[in-house]
């Protein structure tokens, strides 16, 4: 893969490189993923996708349109685990695409920055939500998820970096990630699954 080529450019994370490697691809039904990522926020990842499947048991296990979410009463919502925030997160996106009419494929069309600004005026939908999007479901092998924690401590522990702001930590890392150009989003996905396997925190 021409990625691994250019990443082991940088020693300490050609290292990683031996891993699996990562193939991304464009997935459907692009609000559905939006929400799914709403439904995973602050859960672990099992109990994100128990609370998942019970939102499309409402749908007799289809995905959704975001009329049907529309539709859906607010206290079905809440009986399957989601906080009276989260519902109406979920709600939002719903309304936000069929207001904008928004397609997949408008949003295949668009540069990451473009589809952050865009979705990011959803109410509680954040910069960290759509990165996230960008990565798993519009494919893209540019995106580097400075917020994210897991990031954070892989890149700290196999860096070495020392840091007293947070501010100071992002300013590091973006620094080190400028080498990664134009395949950040594999260097992140294999600095997750370093940091899964070899549990470096």
């Amino acid at each position: 893969m021409r990625y691994k080529i250019h990443l082991q450019k940088d020693p300490k994370l050609a290292a990683l490189l031996t891993e699996d490697t990562h193939n991304l691809k464009r997935r459907k039904n692009i609000p559905i993923r939006l929400i799914a990522s709403i439904i995973s926020q602050q859960l672990s990842t099992k109990v994100a996708k128990i609370i998942f499947e019970r939102f499309l048991t409402i749908y007799d296990g289809k995905e959704p349109s975001c009329i049907q979410i529309i539709a859906t009463d607010v206290s079905t919502l809440r009986a399957i685990g989601l906080s009276s925030a989260k519902v109406a997160y979920v709600q939002n996106v719903a309304q936000f695409f069929l207001d904008k009419k928004i397609t997949d494929k408008q949003l295949y069309g668009m540069q990451p920055e473009e589809v952050i600004e865009l979705l990011t005026q959803i109410k509680g939908v954040g910069r960290w939500t759509v990165e996230m999007l960008l990565m798993f479901s519009l494919g893209h092998e540019n995106v580097f998820a400075v917020d994210d924690l897991g990031i954070q401590q892989a890149m700290v522990k196999l860096y070495n970096i020392q840091y007293e702001t947070k501010k100071e930590l992002y300013t590091k890392m973006i620094a080190k990630s400028a080498k990664w150009e134009p395949y950040k989003t594999y260097a992140c996905l294999h600095l997750w699954k370093w940091k899964e396997s070899k549990s470096p925190v």
